[in-house]
């Protein structure tokens, strides 16, 4: 097992690694919309933080050797169920013909005060 370190992703944010690449699958960190440039948590519309996320899923899978398209399994933290359908709009361009296993589950709080947390599990 390898622990994935990359720059084109949040750092994390406490004792753990940004993914664990197992060599036939690769377990991601919960990603929080946060811009691996600046390290700041976005707070605009749920949609642009709901794109980030997605995107530091992608950074880490992509360190990996994989990518969405393989991605079998996502998890989805939000802090309000009421974006549920703006959420799916923005989840959507990213997971067109591929739609893996979800989960989409409303949280009452997040790292950093977040609105959205979004995981993968994927295959190499």
């Amino acid at each position: 097992m390898n622990a994935i370190k990359t720059e084109k992703a949040p750092a994390a944010v406490g004792p753990y690694s940004q993914g664990i690449d197992t060599g036939t699958m690769v377990f991601t960190s919960g990603q929080l919309p946060i811009d691996p440039s600046t390290g700041k948590l976005l707070d605009g519309p749920i949609e642009e933080q709901t794109r980030r996320a997605i995107l530091n899923v992608e950074a880490v899978l992509k360190e990996a050797g994989t990518d969405l398209s393989k991605v079998v399994k996502v998890t989805v933290f939000v802090k309000d169920m009421g974006n549920f359908s703006r959420i799916n709009d923005v989840y959507k361009e990213f997971f067109t013909d591929h739609k893996p296993a979800r989960s989409l589950v409303e949280a009452a709080r997040l790292p950093l005060d977040g609105e959205i947390e979004i995981e993968a599990v994927a295959l190499k």
